[in-house]
């Protein structure tokens, strides 16, 4: 038995969702352990993509098990959405389980997170406006008591749960953003139909981990968005609602931290963030629209291009610490291929000092200068490259100095999006 987390060291998109499936071959179990419709894990198998939302990687392999944890939170339209797309495509989807403690992303949720952000105005944090904020805001209020799957299972309760949300939400929407108030039943109506094709994968997940663990299953957990975003160790207030870090899959699961046994830390080559929040290492310049399109950097959920720049190598170190890695997995090495020369930022200087870890007052990284190591790069292309023996020594030497940045070794080296493009080169 092995239970495998897969974190993202930076601001999410790392190809957590490639080196998932990549792992679910060889697993029992995969979970999905927080977040919801707002990150993207993007698959392709046979060149065929996969895009996926809120469903595990790993259900792509029918005898694979795939939960979404009591961490998670869920949009049923979302829900059904990929779901019916995944059977269409002839995914059976069979290997579903869906925690019924998840709580529910709510027409009203996605609503308010909208009229909060266009409030905000410039001061806006870049949500995605798919109303995870709100919907993880509930869950902490606790009063009115919000949707959770097990409530889409009896029409009455969850129009009792609806009823004592808008009570709430109304005055919200009258009083603080002069919108028109909502009426239940047709939230009731609209919510009970999504759900009604997914309610038979709803059941106590964290019961079923144990009974797996028990048995001695290999197990995955999944994270989403990345280590920066986390709500208290990353670049608050430009964060998510939840915990993408390892330590989130405890709590997103129900298995205890000592159940772990390595911790996959995914990182790109080079550094991407989405929407707004401090990017020290960020190249606005013909380098970082080079990346973009080379790396297809727009958002899997979104579509918005991503910002780009070279590795942030303190960034990298920290998340090492915060989630205990055990290994590195590479991702996007080819994207750098025919660069004359790469950057790695390996400390920066603020008000005079030098910082070789993230300070933990974020809003410091935007007078952070990086320092970058400047490496040759390697003019030729690494897409068709199976054994790491045959990358060009300049990529070779590139994995070796993030390695020693990071201070775990690199097991996983990805040079394009194909499942047969991976390197494997030791243990987790």
């Amino acid at each position: 038995m092995a239970v495998t987390v897969i974190v993202g060291a930076q601001w999410g998109d790392e190809g957590k969702g490639k080196l998932t499936d990549l792992l679910a071959a060889g697993a029992d179990v995969v979970v999905r352990y927080q977040g919801g419709n707002n990150a993207g894990h993007t698959v392709v198998v046979d060149q065929e993509e996969y895009k996926l939302h809120l469903i595990p990687s790993g259900i792509l392999y029918p005898e694979t098990l795939c939960i979404m944890g009591d961490g998670t939170v869920i949009d049923p339209e979302c829900l059904a959405q990929e779901y019916d797309g995944l059977t269409r495509r002839g995914i059976s989807c069979d290997n579903l389980r869906i925690s019924g403690n998840a709580h529910v992303i709510m027409p009203y949720h996605r609503l308010l997170d909208a009229l909060q952000e266009d409030a905000r105005g410039a001061a806006s944090i870049g949500t995605t406006r798919r109303g995870i904020g709100p919907a993880y805001t509930d869950k902490t209020a606790r009063d009115p008591i919000p949707v959770r799957m097990w409530d889409l299972l009896d029409k009455r309760l969850l129009r009792r749960r609806v009823e004592g949300q808008l009570a709430e939400k109304n005055t919200l929407l009258r009083t603080l953003y002069d919108a028109e108030p909502l009426e239940v039943e047709p939230i009731v109506e609209e919510v009970w139909g999504y759900a009604q094709g997914v309610a038979k994968h709803v059941c106590d997940t964290r019961a079923l981990l144990f009974e797996r663990i028990a048995a001695g299953d290999d197990i995955v957990m999944e994270g989403a968005q990345g280590t920066f975003l986390d709500l208290d160790y990353g670049t608050y207030p430009f964060v998510t609602s939840s915990h993408p870090v390892a330590g989130g899959a405890c709590l997103g699961t129900g298995l205890g931290p000592t159940a772990i046994d390595s911790v996959l830390l995914v990182t790109k080559t080079y550094t991407t963030r989405v929407g707004s929040g401090p990017f020290p290492t960020e190249q606005d310049n013909e380098i970082g629209n080079l990346i973009r399109e080379r790396g297809r950097e727009y958002g899997t959920t979104t579509g918005r291009p991503r910002r780009c720049g070279w590795l942030d190598g303190v960034a990298l170190k920290t998340a090492v610490r915060i989630n205990g890695a055990t290994s590195l997995g590479l991702t996007l090495l080819d994207v750098l291929d025919g660069l004359e020369t790469v950057n790695v930022c390996t400390a920066y200087e603020i008000d005079g000092h030098r910082h070789i870890v993230v300070p933990s007052d974020a809003s410091r990284l935007s007078e952070a200068t990086p320092i970058y190591r400047e490496m040759p790069g390697w003019c030729c292309d690494t897409t068709q490259v199976r054994k790491y023996e045959d990358l060009p020594q300049a990529a070779r030497d590139y994995v070796s100095l993030l390695e020693e940045i990071a201070g775990v070794p690199a097991s996983i080296v990805s040079v394009g999006p194909g499942r047969e493009q991976t390197i494997r080169r030791g243990p987790l």
